[in-house]
């Protein structure tokens, strides 16, 4: 039986989720031939720190991860992949 978690590591799960999630939406507005590497990195960068049980390094992983985000959905935003 798998344990359970109490509702702060839930909501912080939760909020891991939605940002994978918007990542991999924004990554669709990507050209083609960009979005296999992209995928593998966010991949690649949210596997890195799957085990992580400090909440603060998760928060701040949630936080830069929002960043770098932004950061890429303006770069499409500017190169006309909307």
């Amino acid at each position: 039986m798998a344990p359970f978690m109490d509702l702060r590591a839930f909501i912080l799960r939760a909020r891991v989720l939605k940002l994978y999630s918007q990542a991999l939406r924004i990554i669709r507005r990507a050209p083609e031939h960009a979005q296999d590497e992209l995928r593998q990195t966010t991949r690649a960068e949210f596997g890195k720190y799957r085990h992580c049980d400090d909440t603060q390094k998760i928060r701040f992983l949630i936080s830069e991860g929002k960043q770098r985000l932004k950061g890429l959905d303006e770069l499409l935003d500017m190169t006309g992949h909307s």
